[in-house]
């Protein structure tokens, strides 16, 4: 095993564990809507693009036959896709929403209204993230000329996916920018739905 797959493993791992740490070390100071929102933010990662891509249901190449074997074995196709939803929704989802709290000076309200800046936050850290991850974590199993599968939440699939920019011989492809270009959007509308249908908030 290289120390490059070494470091992919790391993170997958981590991106998946620590934040589920972290909610069960501060369950007690967390929001209630926190539980739900987490599975809505799992399901819409997984249904929406993980599945697809992991298995490359349509006009994509499989997740297998994109990486090494070294990859394989330490991530199997079978749980890669749960992985990467566990990660997008506790790294990154979570991790926006975290980002949120903190550039509205901790206004719990930020969840409960539509607020342009804190959304502008959300979008900037989660196109941010895959851009470093498509071109210093999966550069491999991304790369131009390994077709990903079409997507509900990347619906121009590889039929319509041009190459955005190339550096260091790495790329970065349209297709799979578009899932975090969409969820974003979604995501807030529906914390903030979740959060205004709770009876009694306690904002902290």
């Amino acid at each position: 095993m290289s120390f490059e797959e070494a470091r992919i493993i790391c993170v997958v791992y981590a991106s998946v564990i620590l934040p589920i740490v972290i909610y069960i070390r501060n369950k007690s100071r967390l929001p209630s809507w926190v539980p739900k929102m987490y599975l809505i933010s799992f399901l819409a990662c997984a249904l929406g693009w993980e599945l697809w891509f992991n298995y490359g249901w349509i006009d994509g190449v499989s997740v297998d036959l994109r990486r090494s074997e070294a990859l394989n074995t330490w991530l199997p196709k079978n749980i890669n896709w749960l992985m990467n939803s566990l990660g997008d929704t506790g790294a990154i989802i979570f991790g926006g929403f975290w980002l949120m709290w903190l550039y509205s000076q901790k206004d719990m309200r930020v969840f409960s209204e539509w607020r342009w800046g804190a959304f502008a936050v959300l979008m900037i850290w989660c196109i941010g993230q895959n851009i470093l991850v498509e071109m210093f974590l999966y550069h491999d199993q991304l790369s131009e000329g390994k077709p990903l599968s079409w997507a509900p939440l990347s619906p121009l699939g590889p039929y319509f996916n041009p190459l955005l920019f190339e550096f260091n011989d790495r790329t970065l492809m349209l297709q799979s920018q578009i899932p975090w270009l969409i969820l974003p959007t979604l995501i807030y509308r529906v914390v903030i739905k979740i959060n205004n249908s709770i009876p009694s908030k306690n904002y902290r």
